[in-house]
């Protein structure tokens, strides 16, 4: 069985439990863990991936053979991410320019929900630039949106002055010149999780439909050893970095679906329980056995 994950203490619990469950596992190094995303999802290069929410909701939407295994790897306020050099702030979101990897990059979904939600911007406003496609074939960004030239660089064009804002999550460049664009974006990101009671997710953990079906017991003791390594110590705060089955995730999972599916990223609303019955039928379990 072929993992992709990103941190190592979850690599090593879920290969000790697949090991133990009578299935070989093989660890693949790629890095960063996004570029595992597109043959994963297109062309099942792994059994067991790190995986975006919002390349999840793209793959159910696209009909693609992948499964959420309730388990975040990655979860991070979001609000910070929108920065500019400038003094400007995210009441001048509207006829200035923005760029952000990808259209479909869950950090960009999340801060353009907010945006929406609760800053009241047009979207449509905004002069929108992109870098690179979707993780899944098929899944295009709207015709509204602009894609670089061949060869440009989001961090570049930031840097040196050509997009106004930059939404960055992980790729944030090292420059003392830049500042959030949302005043006290930490407390505002506390406060909207706090309010919301669920943390925007960024990383999930997706499974083939293959594998679920021809590994369950593995798939299921990965989950399990997994969920071991985040639940030994309590996080801080007052909802959870990396809430771990069904129902700790179904917020997150409602929300970027929705946040999503008005920004274009899917073509029809994806409820999760379909993601939900999707996982429990390929591996044969109630929801229940996954935290459901």
């Amino acid at each position: 069985m072929k993992l992709v994950l990103g941190r190592d203490d979850l690599a090593a619990a879920a290969e000790s439990a697949v090991r133990e469950a009578g299935t070989e596992p093989e660890r693949l190094d790629i890095s960063p863990v996004h570029k595992a995303s597109r043959g994963f999802v297109n062309e099942s290069a792994a059994d067991l991936c790190e995986v975006a929410i919002a390349t999840v909701l793209q793959a159910v939407d696209r009909g693609k053979p992948v499964l959420l295994l309730p388990v975040t790897t990655l979860g991070r306020h979001q609000h910070q991410t929108l920065v500019t050099l400038g003094k400007l702030s995210v009441a001048d979101i509207e006829g200035h320019s923005v760029g952000v990897r990808s259209w479909s990059q869950t950090t960009g979904v999340w801060m353009r929900g907010f945006l929406t939600d609760q800053y009241g911007v047009d979207l449509r406003e905004a002069n929108w630039t992109t870098y690179e496609g979707s993780h899944v074939d098929g899944a295009d960004e709207p015709s509204w949106v602009r894609r670089a030239p061949d060869g440009a660089k989001l961090q570049a064009d930031f840097l040196e002055g050509r997009l106004d804002f930059g939404i960055m999550g992980n790729g944030l460049p090292s420059d003392d010149r830049i500042r959030t664009a949302i005043d006290n974006a930490h407390e505002t990101a506390e406060q909207w999780s706090k309010d919301q009671g669920f943390i925007p997710v960024n990383h999930v953990v997706g499974v083939s439909e293959r594998a679920a079906t021809e590994h369950s017991a593995a798939v299921l003791a990965a989950y399990d050893a997994m969920k071991s390594v985040l639940t030994a110590e309590a996080e801080p705060g007052p909802v959870p970095l990396h809430p771990v089955g069904f129902e700790a995730l179904r917020g997150a999972f409602t929300k970027a679906a929705a946040y999503a599916l008005e920004q274009g990223v899917i073509e029809r609303a994806v409820a999760y329980d379909e993601i939900v019955e999707r996982s429990c039928v390929a591996l044969g379990v109630t929801p229940a056995r996954l935290g459901g």
